[in-house]
């Protein structure tokens, strides 16, 4: 067996990848690492809407209380609910049960401390040596030492509601606003936020059977969002994916608003209202450059870190940046909480439209779009971090990026699972850089493949 832990939890097919078993050790293992500080650590759980989900909370939530630690069971509710209740209850973790935009078949657990952080490499690393190395951690304690499963004294629902409802100081009287919540987690919670702040709400993707979560809804399939703007003329769309916590956004025309511009509009109100730290954003390596130009046209920088939210959020906390994200939607508002919340940032998006007295079109009309165009290349595994030292390959790179003169960029990542490098370009006319891509793939595959 490989690494367990990702850039975002433990993740695989449901009961044959991400068995009971395996979620009942990351229990134990959990509660052993998370118990060396806390006698009897307190582990709060939510999850999405996926048929998996009820196996999974109970055989983690069994590990955890063969080990003495105590459970709190909060339901169906986003990611970032978690991240918010786990300091509100003074919890000392947090679990999630999802597998976030992917199809119902899949799940996953992550783990966030007991500050709403996800955990450290460190400690991820220690549960999972635990589990990889068959350690029995359970000292096979008897009687009142075992954990209980523990009724939180508040609705935890209406909780995180409430906290949403507070990220903002304005009301939404006056919008109508369509939603489309993937049939996940926020299929509840995202639709009272939006109606109890005044807004008139065309709701869909709210009603999750177990097995159509983002199945062509969602902000990764926002088609028919989109038609649900235009055929209702609603100001504004809003679509999250499984775990809510990405937004990606349709403007009054039903065109996407994609994270780079949401990012940008957010990110120019807080600049207006003096609260952007530094005139600093962040970003990962696959932001637009039209999101750059946007941003530097404002005197403003971006910090560019690798791809990950993880990434996003390292950075953040190392500059004292308070917003960052990726084009998937994935925003941090650091002043609200620590890690992307979907709602969240649909409140800031409403917000920014809300003081401008735009529309959402014009907003992000601002961003020029530059189009991207992304081609593997198949290669070796060991000839993965190779390409910049091959002197054909790198010379053909400098000559690529002098053609394009600062009207377009050359991205080259190496893929995590598979054999292969992702080239991707970016520039003004499709044509000629799909051209350029496929050219400098195959002249990879050639030497290093």
């Amino acid at each position: 067996m490989g690494r367990l832990f990702g850039t975002d939890g433990v993740r695989g097919v449901a009961n044959s990848e991400l068995t009971p078993e395996l979620a009942f050790n990351l229990g134990k293992a959990g509660a052993y690492v998370l118990s060396k500080d806390v006698e009897r650590p307190v582990v709060l759980i939510g999850k999405d809407t996926r048929i998996s989900g009820d196996m999974l909370e109970d055989a983690i939530s069994a590990g955890i209380l063969a080990m003495g630690g105590n459970v709190i069971k909060i339901g169906v509710l986003p990611t970032p609910a978690v991240a918010y209740l786990v300091r509100y209850y003074h919890a000392d973790a947090g679990i999630v049960i999802s597998a976030s935009h992917n199809p119902f078949e899949y799940n996953g657990i992550k783990f966030f401390n007991g500050e709403g952080f996800k955990l450290d490499d460190d400690i991820e690393d220690e549960i999972e040596d635990i589990i990889l190395r068959n350690i029995d951690v359970n000292s096979h304690i008897t009687g009142d030492r075992l954990g209980r499963c523990l009724e939180a004294e508040e609705n935890a629902l209406t909780l995180y509601a409430e906290f949403l409802k507070q990220t903002i100081d304005i009301n939404l009287a006056g919008m109508k606003i369509a939603i489309d919540c993937a049939n996940g987690a926020s299929y509840k919670v995202a639709e009272k936020v939006f109606r109890e702040l005044g807004a008139q709400v065309i709701a869909m993707g709210n009603e999750p059977n177990g097995i159509n979560i983002n199945d062509q809804c969602g902000s990764t399939h926002p088609e028919k969002l989109q038609a649900a703007v235009r055929a209702n003329k609603a100001h504004i769309g809003l679509a999250f994916d499984g775990d809510a916590d990405r937004l990606i956004g349709v403007d009054e025309n039903g065109q996407v608003i994609d994270g780079d511009r949401t990012i940008y509009i957010c990110m120019k109100m807080l600049k207006e209202s003096g609260q952007l730290t530094g005139n600093l954003v962040t970003a990962t390596v696959m932001s637009n450059l039209g999101f750059h130009k946007a941003v530097e046209s404002l005197g403003c920088k971006v910090e560019v870190t690798q791809v990950g939210d993880r990434y996003v959020l390292e950075s953040m906390l190392k500059t004292g940046c308070v917003i960052g994200g990726e084009q998937s939607g994935h925003i941090i508002f650091l002043n609200h909480t620590t890690t992307g919340d979907g709602i969240l940032s649909a409140l800031q998006l409403l917000k920014a439209v809300k003081l401008s007295g735009r529309t959402p079109s014009e907003l992000a009309s601002e961003v020029t779009i530059y189009p991207q165009v992304l081609v593997n290349a198949s290669i070796k595994n060991e000839n993965k971090k190779k390409y910049m030292n091959h002197p054909q390959i790198k010379e053909e790179i400098e000559r690529l990026e002098k053609v394009m003169e600062g009207e377009g960029r050359v991205l080259i990542r190496p893929s995590g699972t598979e054999p292969l490098v992702r080239v991707m370009l970016e520039g003004k006319d499709t044509g000629s850089i799909t051209k350029l891509a496929e050219d400098l793939a195959a002249l990879i595959t050639k030497n290093l493949g």
